[in-house]
């Protein structure tokens, strides 16, 4: 590139900067204040980013039975998410972690496993991109987590979790509300945290991880769309992206048609899967659900959006 056209290139890359970021001050209009999404303007926009904002999109599409649910996963061309000893930083770059900020602000609430939680001890909040922060949702059925961690310390966002109601023996862990679902075949089945989740005003929600959680939704058929962003890097042993249960034959296999774009450096495949739908809810439930949140006072968590 010349001296007189490197002005011009970094003029289009601000245009094209500005032009995304107003596409996502209306991708946000549409997630939290009812805007219509087909006024998503796209004009001037590279094929690309048109694409990423056409996924973000996706999640906002209605849903039959009132709730939409996408997982991410970042993973090494081998399939890996972290080494041996849970090692993860970073196995994908930086626009992919802006690409989950995005993610977390388009939805009402981000879930992740007792794993991560411990591992990780992240603190779930939207601060790479401008939006609001979801309700935390912590799935911990056998009550492994202590209050020390940062989701159970610091609000806002307020944060839920979510265990085996035989292991419910208190109101609160920390900030944190605690939930105890019925248990079946041993443990809180992916099921019933949507039904849980939807009964709370939970639209849209992020299983953000890890890579056994996300595993247990693909598995159960509780995804409409997995984000899985491949890295260009080969780990070589480690823990894996994805453990579902053993096939005998290819034909069991899930298989895909998934639409795949850059990000940054890496690879991101937008699979789109078949969710089994939840049942309908019964207008008793509905009424029972609003009562017990409101009896609770201002300390129990309100539900994020009407029903």
């Amino acid at each position: 590139m010349n001296g007189a056209s490197a002005p011009i290139a970094a003029v289009r890359t601000r245009s094209g900067e500005a032009r995304f970021a107003r596409a996502w001050e209306r991708l946000l209009a549409c997630a939290h204040e009812g805007a219509d999404p087909a006024e998503l303007p796209l004009d001037g926009l590279g094929p690309d980013q048109q694409r990423l904002l056409a996924a973000y999109r996706e999640l906002l599409a209605p849903s039959p039975d009132g709730i939409r649910v996408v997982a991410h996963l970042g993973q090494s061309l081998d399939g890996r998410i972290a080494t041996e000893p849970g090692h993860s930083s970073h196995v994908t770059g930086e626009a992919d972690f802006v690409h989950m900020h995005r993610l977390r602000a388009l939805s009402d609430a981000v879930l992740v496993g007792a794993g991560t939680v411990a591992h990780d001890d992240p603190r779930l909040t939207v601060r790479l991109v401008p939006g609001p922060s979801p309700l935390r949702v912590i799935l911990d059925p056998d009550r492994r987590l202590g209050p020390d961690y940062r989701v159970f310390r610091e609000r806002p966002p307020p944060t839920l979790l979510l265990c085996r109601a035989d292991r419910q023996d208190a109101a609160r862990l920390g900030e944190a509300e605690i939930l105890g679902l019925p248990v079946e075949d041993g443990t809180v089945q992916p099921r019933r945290v949507l039904d849980a989740l939807r009964a709370r005003g939970v639209r849209r929600l992020f299983v953000e991880g890890g890579g056994v959680t996300v595993s247990r939704f693909l598995a159960a058929g509780c995804l409409d769309l997995l984000h899985l962003c491949v890295a260009p890097v080969i780990i070589g042993s480690g823990r894996d992206a994805l453990c579902l249960p053993a096939i005998a034959r290819m034909d069991q296999a899930i298989r895909l048609a998934p639409e795949v774009l850059p990000l940054g450096g890496d690879w991101l495949f937008l699979c789109r899967l078949r969710r089994a739908p939840l049942a309908p809810r019964q207008t008793q439930e509905v009424a029972m659900a609003h009562a017990a949140t409101a009896a609770a006072g201002r300390d129990q968590l309100q539900p994020l959006l009407a029903p």
